[in-house]
């Protein structure tokens, strides 16, 4: 759990980079850090679950599977904030690679 609120505001700054260019949509501003707060909370408490229960499959697809993890909480994130859409599996695709490179980035430079 480092760093958590540089990695809510890479969140949070992805979701509205993403919003520019994908069709990912915030009824205000403020969503979009709720929103990245949101992504770290569900990243902190249910992907780890999630990665153990499926560690066969990432072995057999090489851990390529992760991403559609990855996909699943940038989905999951969409529901559970009321006035924030990420329109499609194809674009929580996008910013789930997205969101990735922003945290690696992060955590490269640190």
């Amino acid at each position: 759990m480092k760093r958590p609120l540089l990695r809510i505001l890479v969140n949070a700054l992805v979701f509205l980079l993403a919003a520019q260019f994908l069709p990912v949509s915030a009824a205000s501003p403020v969503l979009y850090l709720l929103a990245g707060f949101i992504l770290w909370l569900v990243n902190l408490v249910i992907r780890p679950i999630l990665i153990i229960l499926t560690i066969p499959l990432n072995i057999l697809t090489l851990g390529l599977f992760t991403r559609i993890i990855n996909t699943f909480m940038i989905r999951l994130t969409g529901g559970l904030l009321p006035g924030f859409h990420i329109y499609g599996f194809g674009t929580a695709f996008l910013v789930s690679l997205l969101v990735s490179f922003g945290n690696w980035m992060v955590k490269r430079e640190f």
